[in-house]
């Protein structure tokens, strides 16, 4: 049987753009299910938003494909509602696979405290294209080069985008939650970061990397965090995917 996965974007991009590469790349070797973000279904953010409502939306869309168990695949704010799935419902996971989390869910370390306040500093007051430029700005090294904002006017999907991504901040600051449930996960991780991007993606590695019992970490090299998707999932990129999909697949009569 296929590897069935679901996959859950980042604040930027939906999800039919982002994983389009990848859907590509496995070319039917894996049943890729994509999961747009609950912070997008209406013209502005939910009243009361919370990642309660994602891990829920979640379950829902895994529970009408027939899914007790999947592979579940996380970018940028995707990453962190999939680490919060996986460590609130491990039992429903076979694998997870993360390309540089918007954040860990849970207590801050004192170097991501300070990363996150200084984000938070910078786009304090800013609204629209001054919202977006900063925060694409101050999350890859200095010298990264950036692609310009498309031509034309901007589109209705991308508008919502900048109250998205502060619903979504508030959210994470918002979510409680405990690291140490990560460390009982009996399914492996494939972590995934950019060279380009802030080291604050390779910090995340390292924490998650002594969290999770079983987990690869991978860089890219000339990466960053908002290159286009083509340069994430490459056919190396995807090969490690479906590799480690296929090795979770074999490890699940170990399962708990």
């Amino acid at each position: 049987m296929k590897p069935r996965v679901i996959c859950v974007p980042g604040s930027v991009a939906p999800a039919a753009q982002r994983y389009k590469p990848l859907l590509d790349g496995v070319a039917g070797e894996a049943d890729l299910h994509l999961k747009d973000l609950e912070v997008y279904r209406e013209a502005k953010p939910p009243a009361g938003y919370s990642i309660d409502e994602e891990l829920s939306a979640v379950d829902r869309l895994a529970d009408g494909l027939g899914l007790d168990r999947f592979h579940l695949l996380g970018y940028s704010g995707g990453g962190f509602i999939s680490l919060a799935y996986a460590g609130t419902r491990p039992k429903r996971i076979l694998s997870l696979s993360l390309f540089e989390p918007a954040q860990i869910p849970g207590t801050l370390t004192e170097a991501e405290e300070a990363f996150f306040a200084a984000l938070r500093q910078k786009l304090d007051g800013l609204e629209g294209d001054q919202f977006m430029a900063a925060f694409v700005r101050e999350q890859v090294k200095p010298g990264a080069v950036l692609a310009p904002p498309p031509p034309g006017p901007v589109s209705p999907e991308m508008q919502k985008r900048p109250a998205g991504i502060a619903a979504l901040i508030r959210a994470f600051e918002a979510y409680e939650f405990d690291r140490e449930m990560l460390r009982a996960a009996p399914f492996p991780v494939f972590y995934g970061y950019g060279d380009l991007s802030h080291p604050e993606q390779a910090l995340k590695a390292g924490i998650l990397a002594q969290l999770f019992a079983d987990i690869r970490v991978h860089r890219y090299a000339g990466v960053h965090h908002f290159v286009p998707p083509e340069m994430i999932y490459t056919p190396d990129h995807v090969r490690l995917l479906l590799e480690h999909w296929r090795r979770a697949e074999e490890l699940v009569p170990q399962l708990p």
